[in-house]
């Protein structure tokens, strides 16, 4: 299976995401998908099996799954490191989408608690092993 986490900004999230999936699922891929390259580092040096920067990775990029903040799919998100194309393609995408309720930059999820980044990324871990059992 291949996964891929999208994240940007200083990749603080991704490299979180990056780190438990190896450990939970190191037989699947891994890609990292950072909207600048210092996201991409972090989530590489996180355990990705590969990684790309910017707009068209983040287009073309074809994954079974994709993890990432909720901004990935609402264009000029993420500080407005997210263009419009990389939001719908997101969001077009077959793949099973798996989103952080980041609760900021005008963007809230109403009935998500506000939860630390570490509670987060456990509820994401858990959530691909339902997708991988066919749960979802």
């Amino acid at each position: 299976m291949t996964i891929m986490v999208m994240d940007g900004q200083g990749g603080r999230m991704g490299k979180s995401v990056v780190e438990q999936i190896r450990k939970r699922f190191p037989e699947d891929e891994i890609l990292a998908i950072g909207t600048n390259s210092i996201a991409t580092a972090a989530m590489l040096k996180a355990g990705a099996d590969a990684g790309a920067t910017g707009e068209n990775p983040a287009i073309v990029g074809r994954a079974d799954i994709i993890i990432g903040p909720m901004g990935i799919v609402i264009a000029d998100s993420l500080m407005g490191e997210i263009t419009p194309d990389m939001a719908v393609a997101l969001g077009q995408s077959q793949a099973k989408k798996v989103l952080i309720p980041v609760n900021r930059c005008q963007h809230f999820v109403v009935g998500c608690q506000d939860l630390p980044l570490g509670d987060y990324v456990k509820l994401v871990v858990e959530q691909v092993e339902a997708i991988k059992r066919g749960d979802c």
